[in-house]
């Protein structure tokens, strides 16, 4: 009986998995198969699209998305705000005989123009200039949205301007990935790897942390309402000293909704792998299947949506802020990152060959190239108002970026730097065999949870990225300073190839040169450490603290020149996207030091004072009786105090928001806080005007 029970949940799952996705697996029954064959070359080996096919691929579309209750579609895109777009149009046309056919036309398919107005632009169009265009991505499938009474067919878009330029997060990945893609092919034709109509692709896993809160609670705290963390709060007695939580049992009314959640997550084709407890209680992480780099950060997007829906309905809110509570872990996502080559193969996977492993190692040392040379520009890519709450406490990565390879795999590194080394620190390992490359482990290393860019055995995990951003961007400037790297090591192979030079003698001395000028990047200890902090500065690591520092690294002429180089973004278009950046930190601080005073003035003052006078008046009424309640009028003169800095507080946050300077804003903001969350260790529960962190973390 067991077994068959077994079986059965896992044919439940084939069945209902994609099932809302318009996927290749769908096409074969709507399409010839000359349009699918096509369609297939274009998703599959980055074909140009053919025109001709877009009709038959839009009524396609429409029949399948009407069959399943669709009544609209929409142009689904990912704008510079940092969140998906949609803007809903009916299938119907009028027939001129008083009724309405159902009709989607290849035009509609391919191009859209929603209104561009109001969408952040940092400066490349005017305000009046409202064009805007949305082109389609046939790479990443269609899907359906279902709502309580129809459904909406979503197609992924790309967003851009009248004049051309990218608008959105999409545009820049896929210019990202193509040069990604080129520089590797190229470096393939080195070890007899035919790249010629092949690509190159990068693949993407983003474990997703987040924080669940009852909505009741939820609904009291205006700071949640509006900016998505706690603005004022107490640390409970117990939260997460005791690390029960973390892969702890699933509460009941938790695990019915991560069940809810992955049904509708497999149904939209999203290959949902892993849940788990996490750290602070209340706080969650789902995983899923690695896939496609473009495929993958849409389907992060469209997860984050999921959360926030299902848990609406079951009485929950979904926190995907870095840091909603303070003094306890915050969330990031974790964006693991590889490379598959036009052979098919991860190159970031030792091989089982000299030729393999030649390659692995050239591709290990083009990524510390990477990251040494850019670090500002990978730390400027996770850089917002919510991380900076999270980077650089004991429980994210530290904002000074560096490399863990592990120990075997550092020695490795270590040798490659002396030019000569054959043999390695431990057994199983595998022969280089290319000239005096040494051999390399075949186990490379252990975890390092503290490091903010560490190697995990077949693909790197970048640590650093906030659990509310979109993945696109840190991927975008992955993918673009390892194409940079490439291209460099790729132009010295070549033209030493071209004097008649040995390859193997001549790649292992430009991996030897990257090593010595880059080694400062490489750190295998615990990057929370203050040992750590102080050893970065002497090795000149670059420790940007805020979004205001990161930033002008968008700034730097390098940074322009990489971006130009490669056509990822224009000068104008990077430089729309600093001026966006910028004023979006400024009004999130902005909004989050209004909220904090309007909270402190009609929500804890109020309190306050009504306590005092509880406390005044239980004086003089003992008085009366001939008592002297000295402990009492200590208490009464520790509320007074505390409720004199929440006043001064409020009057420098005032005054710091008047001037408009984030950093002054941050600074009055905490000053408050502490004087707020000290008054709350004071004041009774039931005079206390905001849920607690105890109640709110505790789901029953």
């Amino acid at each position: 009986m067991k077994e068959r029970s077994e079986e059965r949940d896992i044919e439940t799952i084939a069945d209902i998995y994609g099932e809302n996705v318009f996927s290749l697996k769908t096409m074969r029954n709507y399409l010839s198969d000359n349009a699918y064959k096509s369609l297939r070359a274009t998703i599959k080996e980055g074909h140009s699209l053919d025109s001709a096919i877009a009709d038959e691929v839009a009524d396609a579309m429409k029949t399948w998305a009407v069959s399943m209750g669709a009544t609209h579609f929409t142009h689904w895109f990912q704008p510079l705000t940092g969140t998906t777009a949609e803007k809903h149009d009916s299938f119907i046309v009028p027939d001129e005989e008083g009724g309405v056919i159902l009709k989607f036309s290849g035009k509609e398919l391919i191009k859209g123009e929603p209104d561009a107005s109001s969408f952040p632009s940092g400066g490349l169009r005017a305000t009046f200039e409202a064009r805007g265009y949305t082109a389609w991505d046939p790479t990443s499938p269609a899907f359906i949205k279902k709502g309580k009474n129809s459904a909406t067919l979503c197609i992924p878009t790309a967003f851009y301007s009248y004049h051309g330029e990218a608008l959105d997060k999409k545009t820049p990945l896929l210019r990202s990935m193509d040069a990604l893609s080129r520089q590797v092919c190229r470096l393939g034709k080195f070890f007899d790897i035919d790249a010629e109509n092949k690509r190159a692709y990068t693949m993407l896993g983003a474990e997703q942390e987040y924080f669940l809160i009852d909505r009741e609670f939820y609904e009291k705290r205006i700071d949640l309402l509006q900016t998505g963390r706690t603005l004022f709060g107490r640390k409970p007695a117990k939260h997460q000293q005791m690390g029960d939580h973390y892969f702890g049992a699933i509460k009941t009314r938790v695990m019915v909704f991560m069940e809810d959640l992955d049904r509708e997550l497999w149904k939209l084709g999203i290959p949902a792998k892993t849940r788990h407890n996490e750290v602070c209680p209340a706080q969650f992480e789902i995983a899923p299947v690695y896939e496609e780099l473009n495929l993958s950060v849409d389907h992060n997007m469209m997860l984050m949506e999921m959360l926030r829906q299902a848990a609406e309905r079951h009485g929950f809110v979904c926190l995907l802020h870095e840091k909603p509570y303070a003094g306890v872990n915050g969330s990031g996502k974790h964006n693991n990152w590889s490379i598959c080559g036009p052979d098919g193969r991860n190159w970031l996977a030792p091989g089982d060959n000299p030729h393999e492993n030649a390659k692995f190692l050239t591709i290990i040392c083009a990524l510390i190239k990477a990251v040494d040379t850019y670090a500002d520009l990978l730390r400027a890519s996770v850089a917002s108002a919510g991380n900076d709450y999270r980077l650089g406490a004991n429980e994210a990565p530290p904002a000074i970026l560096s490399i863990f390879l592990g120990e075997q795999l550092y020695d490795v590194i270590g040798q490659i730097e002396g030019g000569a080394a054959k043999s390695s620190k431990k057994s199983g390992i595998l022969e280089v065999g290319v000239t005096s490359l040494p051999p390399l482990p075949r186990d490379t290393t252990d975890r390092n949870r503290t490091s903010p860019f560490a190697f995990t055995g077949t693909k790197f995990e970048f640590r650093a990225v906030g659990s509310n951003q979109n993945c696109a961007g840190p991927n975008i400037v992955l993918n673009t300073i390892v194409a940079d790297a490439l291209d460099e090591i790729c132009a010295k192979l070549e033209s030493e190839a071209e004097s008649g030079e040995d390859f193997n003698k001549t790649l292992q001395a430009v991996l030897q040169d990257i090593v010595r000028k880059h080694k400062r990047i490489l750190f295998n200890g615990d990057s929370y450490s203050d040992q750590w902090h102080k050893e970065a500065e002497t090795r000149g690591l670059p420790n940007i603290r805020t979004t205001s520092e990161a930033l002008e690294a968008l700034k730097d002429e390098k940074v322009i020149a990489l971006f130009e180089k490669h056509k990822i973004l224009s000068k104008e278009e990077l430089m729309s996207r600093y001026e966006i950046y910028k004023e979006q930190y400024k009004n999130i601080i902005d909004i989050e030091a209004r909220c904090a005073l309007t909270m402190a003035k009609t929500m804890v003052i109020p309190a306050a004072v009504e306590y005092q006078s509880d406390l005044a008046a239980a004086i003089d009424g003992a008085k009366g009786c001939g008592f002297k309640l000295s402990e009492t009028g200590g208490l009464l003169k520790e509320v007074c105090s505390q409720s004199e800095k929440v006043l001064a507080g409020i009057k420098r946050l005032e005054g710091c928001i008047d001037k408009g300077s984030p950093d002054w804003n941050i600074a009055a903001m905490n000053e408050l806080r502490e004087a707020v969350d000290a008054l709350e260790g004071l004041l009774p529960d039931n005079l206390w005007p905001l849920p607690s962190y105890a109640e709110m973390m505790s789901l029953t």
